[in-house]
């Protein structure tokens, strides 16, 4: 019996870690080279580009909250999970045979099937595959951050791979993902879970866990005022550092000779980025057991700040490249904070739900809107002026939650050692329903 005690917390590790290598290798590979695919693919110009992701973006909001609330239902149960495999079983078909002639029949009926499809399996479903790794993984006493790291390697392989496969040929992208996702299934079907269930604070029984999760004690979330000091600070860091991504490279690309020599660059920087983020994903999770989840959220602002408004100051490649190196330790920051701080503050039954609108929601929203006002503001001020005025939230949002955000130092429980006592105890976050 002891012996079979070591033994499963080392398996379910790597079947944890292998269902975030596999989702994620998914996820880089189709969403790298998508913007491409269709510009050389299908023919599409920026506008219509523009329009396919504008889509996926705005159909995930519909698709987040309730996935939220459903896999807090579910518990342990995989159904939804499985539900996001299957999806993306079909990319390859999809791709194929599907998505171009819809397209090409009509742009805005092409964009809204293509949205439902890809936000079913990556803007709306990630949240669904994070939350049920994060909850089995405290289950099981594995911290999340450690199995959270095959995500960042993953990244790391897309680069490799996917650009030759790209190149040799394009369509083959899409088949890589749907046989990633059959090894995701395989991965998903023989992964086992702590039975006692305590330790994630959810009802061993998974009826008696769906029986918990009821209409008014959802909506109670909303008379929480930690609930949307979080999601304030999700939109004024989290959001503006995506934000602040998405045209960083052509920024980037102007202190080079060449734009295809500022490409290169960039790509390199990335992948140093990616392999520096993979290893402090190993560390994190002890420095913020350290520090505080609420303190990770602080600190990860306030370096979102100094990247951003170092960014608009630097004035050589050099400087440039180390501030984008920030990033890697930006998000092992975010991500393990984010599911501490929930679990220590909120009502862990509803974690799932709380992750899916203060995090992915909130900061889905915001980038709809903050990608509009900076993409105007780089046409009519310039990037560094718009720097500015990205970190200036920033800052200004890190402050207030500093004041805004609940402790969690006093109220966080090592990881796989919630009794259920201490869980009725941590509920007091919730008001009466």
């Amino acid at each position: 019996m002891k012996l079979n005690n070591i033994k499963l917390p080392k398996w379910n590790f790597w079947n944890f870690g292998g269902l975030f290598f596999f989702y994620f290798l998914i996820w880089a590979v189709v969403l790298a080279f998508l913007p491409i695919w269709l510009k050389e693919e299908a023919g599409l110009d920026a506008s219509h580009t523009g329009l396919v992701f504008s889509a996926i973006s705005l159909i995930a909001l519909c698709y987040q909250p309730f996935f939220g609330v459903i896999s807090d239902k579910l518990g342990f149960r995989k159904n939804l999970f499985w539900f996001v495999v299957i999806v993306a079983l079909f990319m390859g078909p999809f791709f194929t045979f599907l998505f171009i002639p819809l397209l090409q029949y009509n742009i805005w009926v092409g964009a809204i099937i293509g949205g439902i499809y890809l936000s079913a399996v990556f803007q709306g479903g990630v949240g669904v595959v994070e939350a049920y790794i994060e909850r089995a993984s405290r289950a099981s006493s594995i911290e999340y951050g450690r199995v959270r790291l095959f995500g960042s390697i993953a990244g790391a392989t897309a680069t490799l791979i996917g650009g030759m496969m790209y190149l040799y040929n394009p369509i083959s992208i899409f088949w890589f993902a749907s046989c990633s996702a059959a090894i995701l299934g395989i991965l998903l079907h023989t992964a086992k879970v702590d039975p006692s269930a305590s330790a994630a604070g959810v009802p061993a029984d998974s009826n008696e866990a769906s029986s918990e999760i009821t209409k008014e004690r959802v909506f109670s979330i909303f008379k929480l005022k930690n609930f949307w000091f979080l999601s304030l600070l999700i939109v004024g860091t989290a959001s503006v550092y995506d934000v602040f991504d998405q045209q960083f490279p052509n920024y980037y690309n102007q202190f080079f000779a060449s734009p295809d020599l500022g490409t290169q660059r960039f790509s390199e920087l990335v992948s140093l980025q990616t392999a520096i983020e993979a290893i402090l994903m190993i560390f994190m999770p002890f420095i913020i057991n350290k520090i505080g989840a609420k303190n990770g959220l602080l600190l990860f602002g306030l370096l979102t700040f100094v990247r951003i408004f170092g960014t608009a100051i630097a004035t050589d490649t050099v400087s440039l490249s180390l501030l984008r190196l920030i990033a890697a330790v930006e998000m092992p920051l975010l991500l393990v904070s984010i599911f501490k701080y929930i679990t220590s503050v909120f009502d862990i039954r509803l974690s799932a739900t709380i992750y899916l609108l203060a995090f992915n929601f909130a900061k889905q929203a915001a980038i709809v809107v903050f990608s509009s006002i900076a993409g105007n503001m780089y046409t009519s001020i310039g990037f560094q002026n718009t720097y500015y005025f990205l970190s200036a939230i920033v800052l200004l949002i890190t402050v207030i939650s500093i004041f805004g955000l609940s402790n969690d130092k006093n109220k966080r429980e090592p990881v796989g050692s919630v009794t259920p006592k201490q869980n009725k105890e941590r509920m007091v976050a919730m008001p009466k329903v």
